[in-house]
């Protein structure tokens, strides 16, 4: 499925008047940015690349008219395969798919942009850096610059033609890279493989159950915990605040998630059993870091899409309001 011809005229012609190094993009292009990732039939493999390491998968989505369905597999390492439909999750687990969650906090590539794109300007300002080439397709690439140092740089490249995220890219500090996703081989529309899609129907996608345990609602409670984080960055609104189990954990957790449009952070907060694994610290991966502490018998966890310096922050506001 492609995006509207309106939006595609719109996207060329946004192109076609770029004559300076630099220009800031209109919200209506990154619109269709937003939505392509999620209406566009496609088929590739992409590489993910964070901390000197890199995994490889391939990726088959098509929007159907009962919603979008995506086939995501592993190429390197353990074998891997996870299907998603209407916000659903499945995963090939000892060679049954077993439904194992429905979608929540971190977006995924391509589909990194949000629906709501006015916070992105009270918090990055985007500017057109020219057109590139990636995996056969001319990109126009996009820079989001933050106003503040408490957030990432976020780099991304855009088919001129669907709008699809080609590659992304998040810049921590001197630019250096701190992950990036990169399409390396791609199909945009054309004919996609879809026998899988009838063979997720037959199992049940969507409608009934599979196999194993599925996420339900009663799993995550919508609560009002009485925690408080007051050392935020600007522009990081609520999003979510739940009870949740989680795997290991004796107790349900409480999790609260923030959000600036581009990137997320997360509060976790839990009682604290003493485990070899609650000492202060501070960890990372790409671009997401990690730090917890015990603060009054609890144990805090801070994990977020930002620099070390604001999940350290973050943590060190976080205080019991009462409900």
């Amino acid at each position: 499925m492609r995006l509207p011809l309106v939006f595609c005229g719109l996207l060329l012609a946004v192109v076609a008047n770029v004559y300076a190094e630099e220009m800031p993009v209109s919200l209506d292009w990154l619109e269709i940015v937003a939505f392509a990732g999620h209406q566009t039939d496609y088929s590739g493999v992409f590489v993910y690349q964070y901390n000197n390491r890199v995994e490889t998968s391939s990726i088959i989505h098509v929007a159907e008219a009962n919603g979008e369905y995506e086939k995501l597999e592993r190429l390197d390492g353990p074998k891997r395969e996870i299907i998603r439909h209407d916000g659903r999750v499945w995963d090939y687990i000892n060679h049954k798919m077993v439904q194992v969650g429905s979608l929540q906090g971190r977006s995924r590539f391509p589909s990194l942009l949000p629906e709501q794109l006015s916070v992105l300007n009270e918090n990055y300002q985007a500017k057109l850096l020219g057109v590139e080439r990636v995996a056969g397709y001319n990109a126009q690439v996009i820079l989001f610059q933050p106003k503040d140092n408490l957030r990432y740089t976020h780099k991304i490249w855009v088919h001129t033609d669907s709008g699809l995220l080609l590659k992304a890219a998040v810049l921590g500090d001197k630019n250096k890279v701190a992950e990036q996703y990169t399409f390396t081989q791609l199909q945009i529309g054309g004919k996609i493989d879809r026998s899988w899609v009838k063979e997720c129907d037959s199992l049940g996608l969507p409608g009934k159950d599979l196999p194993g345990p599925p996420a339900k609602a009663k799993d995550f409670t919508p609560i009002n915990s009485g925690w408080v984080a007051d050392m935020l960055p600007s522009g990081f609104k609520k999003t979510m605040e739940i009870q949740r189990p989680m795997h290991g954990k004796h107790a349900p957790v409480t999790q609260i998630v923030f959000s600036d449009g581009l990137s997320a952070i997360s509060v976790f907060i839990e009682p604290n059993d003493d485990g070899e694994d609650d000492a202060d610290g501070l960890s990372s991966r790409g671009a997401v870091n990690l730090y917890h502490k015990i603060m009054d018998h609890n144990l805090v966890t801070v994990v977020g899409e930002v620099p070390p310096r604001t999940v350290m922050r973050v943590l060190d506001s976080v205080r019991y309001n009462g409900k």
